[in-house]
């Protein structure tokens, strides 16, 4: 049996054992990491710690830090407070807004992640706030970012259109752009009816401080003077806080995690009193979970294992059949990896049974861009992460199931029906 098989049938092994013996999958991860490393691939320990995902973990311990400070002193329901004001109290119209707003996001040129991290915290206390479901929230913040994620001025867009480019392929950056953005806004608009957001709309307008329905202007008023919704100074100075977040990531792009982190401990500095739980908030178990995991894939990648199945499947002398085997690869692998790596790698690969002119190369590149991003719901990549990290008040071990489950029937669909609709129509 072949090393790279190896390493994969421990994979399946860990998650054997991390659902039906209810153990952290990150700390089975690692020690499977060790394993593989050292006793199968010949790694030292340099060589396992390289896949170690340092910048996920800064950004998951930041971003959480900052936002448990910002639930600490109010911020966050001040947040939510304006929001229903903005949309005169439609709870069902603010998911789509976390949707908007992450896809401006990255479309103007925030890389995903970061755009996840500035809005999934809001958007998820919000869900908290008015029982919304986290799975619907989550997924519409992350589908938001992917939907703007292939703009020509976006991150991944520049990346993948000059890979094309690179590789001397036919290219289409408007093609790009809306197969991503169509394939996101459809799927977000079946998550929106399938996860209860229908049922938002029945319950019409509720007040901007409770989950009442609001029968008139005097009633919400009313209402308004129970709740604490002053701008204290512990407040102004959160919010300026997640404004210079914004600013530093998008106009100077510096790192989100250490940004947070940084801009977190100036605060706790200033308002110790308000401050004095929010490290014990960070999300640890979610933090080791992931790190594990993403530790044992760059353990896959070292060893070869990723392109040792890649060029498996591009060796193969059906082009159609390479093809939706590519972007199955693109969306397992990206669930758990870098997606913008997954792109670099796959898209070479692609180029034999490409330049052979039997399948159009403007429909494949797209098919295998969507393959790889969509399924950033994933918990075990970087938007999944921290979606799973900012949610408030919720079940963490129930939540993650329920990311994994969505992101599994993502991965098995997705794939299929992007092959079906971009790359069969364009066989030559």
């Amino acid at each position: 049996m072949s090393a790279e098989l190896i390493s994969i049938l421990v994979l399946v092994v860990v998650f054997v054992i991390a659902t039906t013996r209810s153990i952290n999958m990150g700390a089975l991860a690692f020690a499977a990491a060790f394993g593989v490393g050292e006793l199968v691939a010949g790694l030292d320990a340099d060589g396992i710690f390289a896949g170690f995902p340092g910048d996920l973990f800064v950004v998951l311990v930041g971003v959480t830090y900052l936002f448990a400070i910002g639930r600490a002193n109010g911020t966050t329901d001040w947040l939510v407070h304006v929001a229903i004001r903005l949309v005169r109290g439609r709870v069902a119209l603010i998911p789509w807004v976390m949707f908007a707003l992450t896809g401006a996001l990255t479309a103007i040129g925030a890389v995903s992640p970061a755009a996840v991290a500035i809005v999934a915290p809001i958007a998820l206390s919000f869900a908290a706030r008015y029982s919304i479901s986290p799975l619907l929230m989550g997924a519409m913040v992350v589908h938001g970012a992917q939907a703007g994620g292939f703009s020509p001025i976006s991150i991944y867009g520049s990346i993948v259109n000059g890979i094309v480019e690179r590789e001397k392929l036919p290219g289409s950056e408007i093609t790009l752009f809306l197969a991503s953005l169509v394939v996101n806004l459809v799927i977000a608009g079946i998550v929106f009816v399938l996860f209860g957001g229908l049922r938002l709309w029945a319950k019409g307008a509720v007040t901007a401080t409770g989950t009442g329905t609001a029968t008139d202007a005097g009633e919400d008023r009313d209402q308004d003077k129970g709740a604490d919704t002053r701008l204290t100074p512990a407040r102004g100075a959160t919010l300026a806080a997640l404004v210079a977040l914004v600013v530093a990531v998008l106009a100077f792009d510096l790192d989100a995690g250490l940004t947070a982190i940084t801009l977190a401990v100036l605060l706790s500095a200033c308002w110790p009193q308000d401050s004095r739980t929010a490290v014990g908030q960070i999300a640890w178990p979610t933090v080791l979970l992931i790190c594990g995991v993403l530790t044992y894939v760059g353990v896959l990648n070292e060893m070869g294992t990723i392109t040792w199945a890649g060029e498996g499947v591009s060796g193969i002398g059906v082009p159609l059949l390479a093809a939706v085997l590519l972007c199955y690869i693109g969306a397992v692998v990206s669930a758990f990896a870098s997606s913008v790596g997954i792109m670099g790698a796959l898209i070479p690969l692609a180029v034999p049974f490409l330049a052979q002119g039997e399948i159009g190369a403007v429909g494949m590149v797209a098919a295998l861009a969507v393959s790889a991003t969509v399924v950033d719901v994933s918990p075990f990549s970087t938007n999944g992460a921290l979606v799973l990290a900012a949610a408030p008040d919720v079940d963490r071990e129930r939540f993650f199931r329920q990311l994994m489950i969505y992101g599994g029937i993502v991965v098995a669909v997705v794939p299929a029906v992007v092959w079906l609709v971009m790359v069969v129509p364009g066989l030559g």
